[in-house]
């Protein structure tokens, strides 16, 4: 299939590397529905890429289905909402393990990404695609508001600049005034050098990350939030994997988790 440009085509690396970490890893974290599509996504995407950077990728979405679950958990009838959905298959592993309930599940993405999704996953229960940049707010019109809603960004803040999402939060706070939000981030310029630099190992060169936190409680000042959690990647990984991981893995790992590279932020109002 004719690859997306620029940040679009950035879904496909994640995709990867939940299906290289659930071969490998699956006591750690195994995707299905991942393994299930992959093979129509991913020739050519193992490029550049290499343990630790799929780890990464794993460790962030395995850890973001833990507080997602939570969340589902402590309020039973609820939104959940993917924002920049790309390929996404957290529906598939959370209703897996969770069942359906009486989850709202949302996905928000550009027309082209919406479209992929449609062929490929189909129609299910309980989860609506909705075309629309997520910056601009209109899909929030298909959404019952009024009910406590989680909205998920998953590895897209890092291609836009700080002022951006800023506007970005605190628009979210108008509109979902029961919302609470779960992001990753790098912590410091220094991570985004790496992550860039892994960009650019893939080949894409028109998706370069710009944005980052050095203090989430600052940040959270800046969004007029409350910081709930601030979340480091790897701790479940590196105590269930250590004697599995390679040597330079369990480094980086330790390493990023140590200076908080790499973080999951979630900020409620």
């Amino acid at each position: 299939m004719e690859r997306l440009k620029g940040v679009a085509n950035t879904l496909f690396v994640p995709l990867y590397g939940r299906i290289y970490v659930s071969k490998k890893f699956p006591e750690y974290f195994y995707d299905e529905m991942a393994l299930k599509i992959g093979t129509q996504f991913t020739t050519g995407i193992s490029k550049g890429s290499f343990e630790y950077t799929n780890m990464a990728y794993a460790a962030r979405y395995y850890n973001m289905d833990k507080m997602i679950i939570k969340f589902i958990k402590e309020h039973k009838i609820c939104n959940i909402i993917f924002l920049g959905v790309g390929l996404e298959t957290a529906y598939d592993r959370i209703t897996k393990k969770y069942g359906l309930g009486e989850v709202n599940y949302y996905g928000i993405d550009l027309p082209e990404v919406i479209e992929i999704r449609k062929e490929y996953f189909g129609e299910r229960k309980q989860e609506t695609l909705i075309v629309g940049d997520m910056f601009e707010m209109e899909w929030k019109e298909q959404i019952d508001t009024s009910i406590p809603t989680l909205l998920v960004v998953s590895g897209v803040f890092q291609y836009f600049f700080e002022d951006k999402i800023i506007e970005f939060i605190k628009n979210l706070k108008k509109e979902f005034p029961y919302g609470e939000l779960i992001f990753d981030t790098a912590r410091e310029k220094s991570g985004l050098k790496f992550a860039n630099w892994y960009i650019r190992r893939t080949g894409n060169l028109e998706a370069l990350m710009h944005f980052y936190i050095e203090d989430s409680v600052d940040f959270s000042k800046k969004t007029d939030t409350i910081l709930v959690e601030e979340l480091t990647f790897f701790k479940d990984a590196r105590e269930l994997l250590k004697g599995k991981l390679n040597l330079i893995t369990k480094l980086f790992m330790k390493i990023a988790d140590t200076k908080k590279q790499a973080l999951i932020i979630h900020l409620k109002w």
